[in-house]
């Protein structure tokens, strides 16, 4: 893991955590924005690797990094001379503005590259050297199914519940079919396989809108 890509993680994890415990910051809860802090290093933690997994699967590297957006028309010319940095400005700007009501958790985006290793398999799924939109859309998916893993696990034990919903809520934010993030990703990769996660996603969504 490169540094850039360190640091990127760790400001996803403190963006998150104060998307989850905007509250327990107003009201000076330190126990509660503990948890906050506990919990958004799972959901990362487990949705990154659950990448890495199936990126491995795959003989490909993933390198995460900020949600940025950098175009904002057709033209050729129209677009910022450096990236906003999206997934930092988005989230707590909602956060801020809807005094942690909502809570967009669309932070991290990933880039995804064949290693060396790939070129010497040439049949089965290896059947291209290069990933494919197919290829890159598992990794995608093996974050989102990682993270609803979490979810669903974290809901049997006691006092872990809250992570159970956030989970789910990651989950949701990311599979949105918009720019870089997992669920465009998946969309262009699958349609069949976005429509799957996102049903199944929306389920568990729901049964955490319904969780104190």
């Amino acid at each position: 893991m490169k540094n850039r890509e360190a640091f990127h993680i760790t400001l996803a994890i403190l963006i998150l955590t104060i998307i989850i415990g905007f509250e327990s910051i107003i009201t000076l809860n330190l126990p509660v924005l503990g948890f906050a802090l506990l919990f958004s290093s799972l959901i990362i933690v487990i949705n990154l690797c659950s990448k890495a997994i199936m990126a491995s699967q795959l003989d490909a590297g993933v390198q995460n990094e900020l949600w940025t957006f950098s175009r904002y028309g057709m033209k050729p010319g129209w677009h910022f001379k450096k990236p906003m940095p999206i997934g930092f400005i988005l989230p707590l700007i909602l956060s801020i503005f809807s005094l942690g009501l909502v809570k967009f958790m669309t932070i991290l985006t990933f880039e995804a590259t064949a290693l060396k290793r790939r070129a010497a398999k040439r049949h089965g799924i290896y059947s291209f050297t290069e990933l494919t939109d197919w290829h890159i859309s598992l990794i995608a998916a093996g974050g989102i199914i990682g993270t609803l893993i979490l979810s669903f696990v974290s809901y049997w034990i006691p006092g872990l519940e809250g992570l159970s919903k956030f989970a789910a809520y990651y989950a949701f934010w990311n599979l949105l079919p918009i720019s870089k993030l997992d669920g465009a990703q998946i969309f262009f990769g699958s349609r069949v396989l976005w429509t799957t996660l996102a049903i199944i996603t929306a389920i568990f969504t729901a049964y955490a809108l319904l969780l104190v």
